[in-house]
């Protein structure tokens, strides 16, 4: 990604063109977009699983449900790269939040008429992972445009998003929490799809004019000679050759694939099951949430804050530490809930710092024409586990027990971190490459300047 601004400069630095003169819109836009619609996922959360282990009794099926969900979220993430590229995030964005919101929506309304089966539920969760996957890429890779148009730098407004969502972690658990005690499950389901239809008028009404639109054909790829938009594979095809071609990136991605496998078993059964067996109830899903969340939102905003001055790589691991193994330990132990509350905050705290840095890894090394496919590839590989997650965490509680998969979890976390941070392409975290210098594109595909 070029860090020369793609539009005409008026005397004393302000922008041409609609946007001339400095404003915030256009990055409060994406984050507030961003906010609502995970705000509305962090609420489902809680009351989806919550909603199938009081009604069947069973950890597998809540991890079922689970993998329903992700697996299309995976796999559609992952085909619809080239198409965000070449449609837009703007259009792609309010249009899968559209219909999230619709098929969040029908849950509540057939349960409360007496008509949802569990196939039928496993169905609905599977639409709503499949239009989510593109909508939450095409939130992300609008966040470098964003930053240009309002003048703020990269790694804060990576930063600021990263706050943001440690702040959709802390509202929406917490919220779920309460609406399921009080309201039920299904209430909080109402709320999502609230959020969504929320998330979508953002996008659609919100954002300057121009924004978020598709990459110009001047720095598209284009079919040999003959000047026509490359073809759906060939754009596929370039995104995985950039991407095979950057070791830290992929360094990254098998990392975070391992523990996110881990993560979202811990939360979309581990968690539920610790605290229907201790008593706590959904209440103390939503209270352990929203303390890891409030610290994850401090250690993002300090992230934002003192980002260009960090030495990212002992950051970056200091942070896994704190955030991975010492969750699966403590609850493991049956430490009574103030224990519990602590550490979880003590390791959304170091959670905070991940995701800024990440993203600002990301946003450098890839060229703004390659942004759709090269994210939606690396997301997807890195979320490869998260189906795998609930499903298996379900199945190993069944059989063996809350706390040897806990200690066993706390374990491959603490080893798959620390591991990794042994690898030498983790040296190039701390090289930042000037906003002008990415490595350069495949042939024929043209990065915006």
């Amino acid at each position: 990604m070029s860090g020369r601004l793609p539009y005409p400069r008026r005397p004393g630095g302000a922008l041409g063109g609609p946007s001339a003169g400095r404003s915030v819109r256009p990055l409060a836009g994406v984050l507030a977009a961003t906010a609502v619609s995970l705000t509305g996922t962090r609420v489902s959360a809680v009351a989806l699983p919550w909603f199938v282990l009081v009604t069947t009794g069973s950890a597998a099926q809540t991890g079922l449900v689970a993998f329903c969900e992700m697996t299309p979220y995976v796999v559609v993430k992952m085909l619809t790269g080239p198409l965000v590229d070449r449609v837009g995030p703007r259009v792609v964005s309010w249009a899968t939040d559209s219909l999230s919101a619709a098929a969040a929506a029908l849950i509540p309304l057939l349960h409360a008429l007496d008509l949802l089966p569990f196939w039928l539920l496993l169905g609905l969760v599977a639409v709503i992972g499949a239009v989510r996957g593109p909508g939450d890429l095409a939130k992300a890779i609008m966040v470098p445009e964003a930053a240009e148009r309002s003048r703020v730098s990269l790694e804060r407004a990576t930063g600021l998003s990263g706050v943001t969502e440690r702040l959709a972690s802390t509202v929406g658990p917490a919220a779920g929490g309460v609406l399921v005690a009080l309201l039920g499950p299904m209430a909080g389901l109402v709320v999502n799809a609230v959020c969504f239809a929320l998330g979508s008028l953002v996008i659609a009404l919100a954002l300057p004019r121009g924004m978020g639109l598709a990459v110009p054909s001047g720095d598209a790829p284009t079919d040999g000679g003959t000047g026509e938009p490359a073809g759906y594979w060939r754009r596929f095809g370039e995104g995985f050759a950039f991407l095979r071609g950057e070791p830290l990136l992929l360094t990254i991605i098998v990392t975070a694939g391992i523990t996110n496998l881990l993560d979202v078993g811990f939360t979309a059964v581990l968690v539920p099951v610790w605290a229907e067996s201790s008593g706590g109830g959904p209440a103390a899903i939503g209270l352990t949430s929203s303390a890891a969340g409030v610290a994850a939102v401090c250690g993002s905003l300090v992230a934002a804050a003192l980002a260009p001055r960090l030495r990212r790589r002992p950051v970056f691991f200091a942070g896994f530490l704190l955030a991975g193994a010492p969750r699966f330990v403590v609850l493991a132990c049956g430490a009574p809930l103030w224990v519990v509350l602590v550490v979880f905050a003590v390791s959304g705290f170091g959670g905070g710092f991940l995701n800024p840095i990440l993203g600002a890894v990301s946003f450098e090394r890839v060229p703004r024409a390659l942004l759709g496919r090269v994210r939606a590839l690396g997301d997807s590989l890195a979320w490869a586990g998260i189906p795998l997650g609930g499903l298996l965490a379900g199945l190993a509680v069944t059989s063996a027990g809350l706390t040897p998969v806990l200690l066993v979890g706390g374990a491959m976390y603490f080893l798959t971190t620390n591991l990794a941070g042994l690898r030498p392409e983790w040296r190039e975290m701390d090289r930042r490459r000037g906003a002008g210098t990415p490595r350069e594109a495949p042939e024929g595909v043209a990065v915006r300047s």
